[in-house]
């Protein structure tokens, strides 16, 4: 088996619960200092929150996965990324008083990095974790076709971007669904075909290529992207054919995931599954990225040491005979002898 970079997972992504307080609150047990937070308060109808270093915790700060709306301001969302964790304000949405929360947390560069130059438009900023496959760009759209660097050194597979200026669908680039559609994490729509977001091009190991598309790249308004590399024995971004039984398909990924984020390839909501909410491989605890709704139980997928399984048999967006789903699995790393990663318990 191939060799991996990563020994331990949660130097580079973890997912958090705590209880929320109503009052400042520091949060710790990440395994690291996230520069990429997704939060969602696991009790109440409240809007998922997404905090990122090049935003910074006010102007800005708080984008919101279930809405198109722009960026907007906070100081009570997320205060700071910390060296193990991430300290909050009284925002309800992202520490609600006695009501459980979840985050999902990614490590980039440690910071905000600098300008990249690689591609046509050059970023305002770049932070980047080449090891994990992870990087952030804020860049600022010219209206006209365009490339952007991502600094990953390798091809990256998954690409999100948001416009923060004002209000437009999200826009993602999954290498599954290839460089002629775009999928809007915002809404349980089938992704859209249009060279006026990727330009019909796919990313290399220095760029992604954008279109005219308001989603991706309006002259004078400012962008988030987050991009995605798969590592071995870390992360994996593939698609899988639903088979309609509740014995469904398995993935194997070679590495125990302990998150995965997954969608039809066609109308459907997208799916958080983790291995730290508890009911997991008996009844996942759902969360959807384009709805505010509380968490419910229903049986999704299983996690296993090598790989997942779908396992609903009843529910077109989640195991359909004949659909194709897309994901992204993020790893447990289980590290044997000179760095290979083992499968087996």
């Amino acid at each position: 088996m191939a060799y991996t970079t990563i020994n331990k997972h949660t130097d580079h992504f973890n997912t958090k619960l705590w209880t929320g307080t109503g009052a400042n609150l520091s949060v710790t047990g990440v395994g690291h200092r996230p520069d990429f937070t997704w939060i969602k308060n696991r009790a109440n109808t409240d809007d998922h929150n997404l905090f990122d270093v090049l935003r910074g915790f006010s102007t800005d700060a708080l984008l919101r996965s279930n809405t198109s709306g722009a960026a907007t301001d906070t100081t009570e969302g997320i205060k700071s990324f910390d060296s193990d964790g991430f300290s909050l304000g009284t925002n309800g949405s992202s520490n609600g008083n006695g009501q459980g929360m979840v985050s999902w947390n990614w490590k980039a560069g440690g910071g905000q990095g600098s300008s990249n130059t690689d591609g046509s438009i050059n970023t305002t900023y770049t932070s980047v974790n080449t090891t994990a496959g992870f990087s952030i760009s804020k860049y600022t759209g010219t209206g006209s076709n365009a490339t952007v660097g991502h600094g990953l050194g390798v091809v990256p597979k998954v690409v999100l971007i948001k416009n923060i200026s004002q209000a437009n669908n999200w826009a993602m680039y999954h290498v599954s669904i290839g460089n002629t559609k775009s999928i809007q994490i915002d809404t349980n729509g089938a992704p859209a075909t249009s060279a006026a977001y990727w330009n019909n091009t796919t990313p290399t190991s220095s760029v992604f290529t954008i279109s005219t598309g308001a989603d991706i790249n309006t002259s004078g308004d400012t962008y988030i992207a987050y991009c995605f590399a798969e590592k071995t024995g870390y992360s994996q971004f593939g698609s899988v054919q639903g088979n309609g039984v509740a014995d469904g398909p398995f993935i194997y990924t070679g590495f125990a995931p302990s998150f995965v984020l997954y969608r039809r390839n066609g109308t459907g909501d997208m799916y958080f599954v983790d291995n730290k909410r508890p009911g997991y491989n008996d009844n996942d605890k759902r969360l959807y990225t384009d709805t505010n709704q509380a968490e419910e139980t229903y049986d999704l997928i299983n996690l296993y040491s090598n790989g997942f399984k779908l396992t609903n048999s009843t529910h077109a967006y989640t195991n359909d005979a004949g659909s194709t789903y897309f994901y992204l699995a993020f790893g447990q790393s289980i590290v044997g002898s000179n760095n290979i990663p083992t499968t087996g318990r």
